[in-house]
């Protein structure tokens, strides 16, 4: 069945469950925009359900129920849509009021702390009591020796409350002026020479190439300790390891331990260099034994117990490090000393750097 009105030519078509009068809404929403959801008796025009019987009694009902339960159901998801959005701002909200919960309790604690503090200091100090003998009376005044008050006391009109102001802000000027450390700690670290340096003889006791780089070697040394230490370097023009086994060498014992490739470095062993492929190892005095520390006379002290890598101590030394002319070793002029056994020299090498 089908019907042409006057709003527009739409058509309802009879085709039972299947049929479509979706069509019909929009119809609806043109000629009639502003639709009041809540009552429901006057959703539709009469005039609509009228026409709608007259042209199919037996459905005309079933297509009116189906707009009202369409209505409705709209009706329901704009009034939880806009539930959501309440529960979302809601939500937001309280978020932002926790957040500025956290800041007052957090600045209610710090106020709390200042007060505390600020009546800690502002308690009263003991009374200082000034012995008369350290007075001096105003010998220009003639009531001098009969004066009850001397004129070094503090004046009478001085409250108690001032007294202890003043002695709390004294007590913070010298907390504020007071050193931070030891002076002898800081003149130790502003100490930057040869003295801070531990170097010890070592025996090399084993001596293999390094896994994963070909001119470095690990060796094992023995400076004097409970167990050897592991040392990794870089030997250039040394090809035969196997002379090193068993020889003595001038070791670096307070370097930080750190990976080499993979291995880890306990110290450093001490090199004689001309250039990258003429090198040799630092040969102490005959008569040393793993262990036996080198010093020098123009720098006395005592060595740090680890190098700070942040002062780079070693990288600030290294220059001065060198072979003098006569194959001995010294920094800035004062030879490596193993005492009472003699200097460290170079092989054959003179004129050279340490490394």
């Amino acid at each position: 069945m089908k019907y042409d009105g006057a709003d527009g030519g739409r058509q309802l078509t009879e085709g039972g469950p299947e049929a479509k009068p979706l069509g019909s809404t929009r119809v609806l929403q043109r000629s009639q925009p502003s639709v009041n959801m809540d009552n429901m008796e006057n959703l539709f025009n009469p005039s609509l359900a009228a026409a709608l019987k007259k042209l199919d009694p037996e459905d005309g009902e079933q297509i009116m129920e189906y707009f009202k339960t369409h209505a409705l159901l709209s009706r329901e998801k704009a009034l939880l849509q806009a539930s959501v959005r309440e529960q979302k701002k809601l939500l937001v909200e309280n978020a932002k009021l926790k957040k500025d919960i956290d800041q007052l309790r957090g600045q209610l604690q710090d106020k709390q702390k200042r007060r505390t503090a600020k009546a800690l200091f502002s308690q009263a100090p003991p009374p200082h009591r000034v012995s008369p003998a350290h007075c001096t009376p105003d010998p220009t005044s003639p009531s001098a020796p009969a004066a009850a008050v001397p004129s070094c006391c503090p004046p009478p009109s001085v409250s108690s409350g001032e007294s202890r102001d003043r002695a709390g802000r004294r007590r913070r000027a010298e907390r504020k002026a007071r050193p931070v450390s030891d002076p002898l700690s800081l003149g130790a670290e502003s100490r930057i020479d040869a003295s801070r340096l531990d170097l010890r003889v070592g025996r090399i006791l084993s001596v293999r190439r390094h896994p994963l780089a070909e001119a470095m070697s690990v060796q094992d040394v023995d400076v004097g300790e409970n167990s050897p230490r592991t040392v990794v370097s870089k030997l250039g023009g040394l090809q035969d390891l196997d002379q090193l086994q068993g020889s003595l060498g001038v070791f670096l014992c307070n370097v930080k331990a750190s990976k080499m490739r993979g291995v880890a470095s306990h110290g450093r062993l001490l090199c004689c260099c001309a250039s990258d492929v003429i090198t040799e190892l630092l040969a102490p005095p005959s008569g040393s034994a793993p262990g036996d520390r080198i010093t020098f006379l123009s720098y006395p002290g005592e060595p740090d117990g680890e190098l700070s890598s942040k002062q780079r101590i070693w990288e600030l030394l290294l220059p001065d490090l060198q072979v003098d002319s006569k194959g001995v070793a010294n920094y800035k002029g004062s030879g490596f000393e193993v005492k009472g056994k003699g200097l460290c020299r170079a092989p054959s090498l003179t004129n050279c750097t340490i490394r």
